[in-house]
């Protein structure tokens, strides 16, 4: 059984005991967190996909914590032209636990 939600502008297939790192929300550890914005739901090989959303389809997950990820390097170089930049950027996110797909 999995389900596909939103969140955030992105899409994410989760399945229960799952560990998915969203963007930041700004959340302490161990609080529920329910996403109503359910796009589909596979149970038992059958697709259930809602017109945006599934009425009554609840995801609930738990955060586990919030952090840092890997510093990703930009770097731009324009041939020929002695112009370089270099920049660094590092995502936060927040670490969640899907308990629940009901």
């Amino acid at each position: 059984m999995y389900a596909i939600i939103k969140n955030g502008g992105k899409q994410y297939k989760v399945r229960e005991g799952d560990v998915i790192c969203f963007d930041k929300m700004g959340l302490e550890p161990k609080t529920k967190v329910e996403f109503k914005e359910v796009l589909a739901i596979s149970k038992d090989g059958e697709l259930q996909v809602g017109t945006p959303f599934i009425e009554g389809a609840v995801v609930e997950g738990e955060v586990i914590n919030e952090g840092r990820g890997r510093k990703i390097i930009i770097f731009k170089k324009r041939r020929r032209k002695d112009s370089k930049v270099k920049k660094g950027f590092r995502r936060d996110f927040t670490r969640i636990k899907i308990t629940k797909i009901a």
